[in-house]
């Protein structure tokens, strides 16, 4: 599946003011903070987003939001967020945020 243009353009409108460091590819589609990702457009659509995995339990017990799945393996403190709970900048930003504030909190790289 091809990555979401627009999705990672909205969300390069709200993390801006996050002292974004680098890219994670050509294409912009993941941003960085202390060269760690926080946040990036999916290639499943929506967000994959990094999160404290302290905190993943009680945010997959929302809706259209679960840990993000990797050769099989479902990975605490990495999210899928579905498209269906962006609708909205406000939606967009508050998740977003989880994984803003998660990178901020790592050493840098």
């Amino acid at each position: 599946m091809a990555y979401d243009e627009v999705l990672a353009e909205r969300i390069r409108g709200v993390v801006a003011g996050a002292r974004l460091d680098r890219a994670a590819d050509v294409r912009r589609l993941a941003f960085l903070i202390g060269g760690h990702m926080a946040v990036s457009a999916s290639s499943h659509g929506g967000l994959l987003l990094r999160v404290d995995p302290a905190e993943t339990e009680s945010l997959v017990i929302e809706p259209h939001v679960q840990r993000f799945v990797m050769a099989g393996r479902e990975m605490n403190g990495w999210l899928h967020i579905e498209p269906e709970v962006l609708g909205t900048d406000d939606e967009l930003r508050r998740w977003a945020d989880h994984g803003v504030s998660f990178a901020r909190s790592l050493p840098q790289k």
